[in-house]
């Protein structure tokens, strides 16, 4: 199977100062899918302009036509499953069933704590998760459907007509412990994961290279133990966040290096960030867009 290279465009810019321009050229490069962050804020961009991700989605997709779209990702940080649900069919109606759900647990940033909780412990993170996917599941796949769960209830809640794909639209359920990908072997169509980010400041690519390794061989153990067929099971990686950081994106050679030793572990799909300027995510455009236009068929 080729590689396939999508993009995440991070929603800083308002829609008719840059925003717009950057999905529709995302679909004029070709990326298979065109990602965004669900974030209330998010790391060094939190006092600067920050838009919400489904309304941004909806957005893009009245302005394309072929470009998927997605959440890279979605967490219960901040979401309810009724609500969430709700919206993704809305979305994936707009759009006309062109919508990736990407979904993880979340973390201890800004949205653990913008509702007035107290953040979570990674225990508590993994046990809401372990409801919130099921239940989401669920929402998206029947037209009625009540619950009373330990974190999460419906009663009777109504989605009606359902999402355009069927039974729903995909799960991309990002995962790198033992629980987590469990839920992708059963609910997801497609893995994620960032890496370990205990290698980001000081380990070595090819140590990162490694860890990566080690998940794609614990998810395949864990695919054999649920009976899970791990080929129909995509492997994405989310780059930006391994020992190598922007580097790939120095130049296409630099690039097809980086990716083709992920695709020899197996993996499906790269996400390359929209450059950034002045940001973590800073590249140069004109290489990024050589990237995207030539790289897919040196990886094929």
């Amino acid at each position: 199977m080729s590689l396939r290279l999508s993009t995440v465009i991070l929603p800083y810019r308002r829609w008719h100062e840059g925003g717009r321009t950057a999905w529709t050229r995302a679909e004029q490069l070709g990326f298979h899918t065109a990602y965004t962050y669900d974030h209330l804020s998010w790391r060094t961009f939190r006092d600067g302009p920050w838009f919400g991700a489904v309304p941004t989605l909806t957005a893009a997709a009245t302005v394309t036509d072929r470009l998927r779209l997605g959440t890279l990702v979605t967490s219960p940080n901040f979401r309810h499953p009724v609500t969430l649900a709700k919206e993704l069919i809305t979305l994936d109606d707009i759009s006309g069933g062109r919508v990736t759900l990407g979904i993880g647990a979340g973390g201890s940033g800004f949205d653990a704590t913008a509702l007035g909780q107290e953040p979570w412990t990674p225990r508590e993170r993994a046990d809401r998760f372990a409801e919130f996917v099921p239940l989401l599941d669920r929402l998206l796949s029947e037209d009625a459907v009540s619950y009373e769960g330990d974190f999460y209830a419906a009663h009777e809640a109504r989605n009606i007509p359902g999402c355009v794909q069927r039974p729903r639209l995909p799960f991309a359920v990002a995962a790198t412990g033992p629980r987590g990908m469990r839920l992708a072997a059963r609910y997801g169509q497609a893995w994620v994961t960032t890496g370990d980010p205990r290698l980001y400041e000081n380990g070595t690519p090819e140590q990162s290279l490694q860890a990566v390794r080690a998940q794609t061989d614990r998810l395949a153990d864990i695919c054999a133990e649920t009976g899970r067929d791990m080929t129909g099971l995509d492997r994405i990686l989310l780059t930006g966040f391994t020992p190598e950081r922007t580097g790939p994106l120095r130049s296409l050679d630099a690039f097809v290096d980086f990716a083709g030793r992920y695709a020899e572990l197996g993996f499906t799909e790269l996400v390359i960030h929209w450059p950034i300027p002045d940001s973590d995510f800073a590249a140069d455009e004109k290489v990024f867009e050589q990237i995207a236009m030539e790289a897919p068929a040196q990886l094929r």
